[in-house]
């Protein structure tokens, strides 16, 4: 029987020489999903709240799939998600090679150890035969796994075969009894060894299994803590198994659930943007990225769901992450988007938006750019949505055609637009900061309201007139960052349309 405990408060002692330590193990096969990065998140969260270490480690051996790009994609994911790794293949460390495509040597050197105390053993079943068998299996009902028939070869034969060079595949020879473990999250977990037939940990192509390789890379860079999806579960019962075998301590296991779309199913690209990648074009923020994919199964102590990283890693506990499927709503994720982008500052908003607005051909002078992003901020859910708000301050038109046009017919806008364009004339620069224009502004009302003209009477034709909108940024901001020549061509423009009535 192999067992192991885990504990979610406090880590156990021993498993290496800096206390917790775990590992981020993403294969480099495509973006960075935002389940895998979940797995970062709490893997990040649990070795930061307990003054651990955390590990990256590339899992490249999917040759053909596996490229240096992905890699490279995968890192800036993280960076930009602010889950830096302690050790890595990009910062070096103690246990290097972080890359398993580098770490071949170390591989085979604990097949020989397996081989040479009898816990593993040459297969020379072609796969063809592996297909019939197993087939056999399922139509008398039962569990289909590898007959050992190779297991019972004599030794030299099984020599003599190898030294004449017919391929052969290295089998793991599964002990009798049950594998018993305490998940981190699920609780006590118990599989039998006769469910699990004598699995392969390299294959005739030379490569080495994913169970093999993980075991290996596990023990020789001394993690304790492995936080992974709970599709790996199944999975956990082989490397305890090959843990015992070569003499290494077992980690603690925690095993979160997945995440799933709103209809139940596996979130996938028909869901919209699933990659981390996709939902920083869109213009997600980082802070809010992580906030919210920490909330999708850990429950904190309180009520609050505004977290930032440093408030993450102080709460953050694997006894309230719960069992139970995640669902991403994108909904709840854009509301906490909007409510992490109201809290910027005009200028870090301004760089933010710039490159969706230059995209756009919307590229404000550099004395416009925070007048227009603090416009258009109370807006935005992401900041892609920029250009739709901020074309306001660009977009020509004929105020003939425009909405809200008729209503211009007053006599009462006429003299507002005369009163606006005295007050505006005044204007001390070409794009003036919020405050002062909010100032001019009120000018305006004032002495509107002194001819008995005030509330929408005054706004709305000023609105029309200098925007040929009904709605948008309120109007100070109008007055801020359309600029002087244009507030006056604008409104000379208004006042020959009503008098030409």
């Amino acid at each position: 029987m192999t067992t192991t405990d885990g504990q979610t408060g406090t880590p156990p002692d021993g498993g290496g020489a800096g206390g917790v330590r775990v590992r981020f193990a993403p294969s480099p096969t495509g973006s960075l999903h935002v389940g895998s990065a979940r797995t970062a998140l709490y893997n990040f969260l649990y070795a930061r709240h307990h003054g651990g270490t955390m590990v990256l480690r590339i899992e490249d051996t999917d040759l053909k799939r596996s490229t240096r790009a992905h890699e490279a994609g995968l890192l800036r994911d993280l960076a930009w998600l602010g889950l830096r790794a302690d050790e890595g293949p990009d910062v070096g460390g103690a246990y290097a090679p972080y890359r398993q495509s580098e770490r071949g040597g170390l591989y085979e050197a604990a097949v020989g150890r397996l081989l040479a105390d009898g816990w593993a053993y040459p297969c020379f079943c072609p796969q063809e035969l592996l297909d019939e068998r197993r087939q056999g299996q399922l139509a008398r009902g039962l569990m289909p796994k590898y007959d050992r028939t190779c297991l019972a070869l004599d030794p030299a034969a099984v020599r003599a075969r190898l030294a004449a060079g017919e391929p052969a595949a290295i089998r793991f020879r599964v002990p009798a009894g049950d594998v018993t473990f305490d998940d981190l999250i699920h609780g006590p977990i118990s599989f039998s060894s006769e469910v699990i037939g004598d699995f392969i940990i390299k294959r005739t192509d030379g490569g080495y299994s994913y169970n093999f390789a993980v075991v290996v890379d596990d023990a020789g860079m001394e993690i304790t803590h492995v936080i992974r999806g709970e599709d790996h579960i199944t999975n956990t019962a082989r490397q305890m198994m090959l843990f015992a075998a070569l003499g290494r301590p077992a980690p603690c296991y925690g095993h979160h659930s997945l995440i799933l779309a709103p209809d139940g199913g596996k979130l996938s690209k028909r869901h919209g943007a699933t990659s981390i990648g996709d939902f920083r074009k869109l213009g997600y923020l980082p802070a809010a990225m992580v906030n919210y994919l920490a909330l999708l199964s850990w429950h904190p102590a309180d009520e609050r769901e505004k977290f930032s990283l440093t408030e993450l890693v102080e709460e953050f506990d694997l006894g309230r992450v719960s069992r139970s499927p995640a669902i991403f709503d994108v909904k709840k994720l854009s509301w906490l988007n909007g409510l992490y982008i109201r809290e910027l500052t005009p200028s870090q908003l301004s760089d933010l938006i710039a490159p969706y607005l230059a995209e756009a051909g919307i590229e404000p002078a550099p004395v416009q750019r925070e007048v227009v992003a603090e416009a258009v901020q109370a807006n935005l859910v992401v900041l892609s949505d920029a250009p739709r708000y901020a074309s306001v301050f660009v977009d020509h038109f004929d105020l003939a055609t425009c909405p809200g046009a008729e209503s211009l017919h007053t006599p009462e806008a006429g003299v507002v637009f005369d009163l606006a364009r005295g007050v505006f004339s005044a204007m001390p620069a070409e794009y003036l900061p919020p405050l002062e224009a909010k100032e001019l502004l009120l000018r305006v009302v004032g002495a509107a309201k002194e001819r008995g003209i005030k509330g929408r009477a005054v706004y709305h034709p000023l609105r029309v007139a200098l925007t040929g909108r009904e709605e948008g940024p309120e109007l100070f901001y109008m007055v801020g960052g359309l600029g002087k020549g244009v507030i006056l061509a604008r409104l000379e423009a208004a006042a020959a349309f009503v008098a030409g009535q």
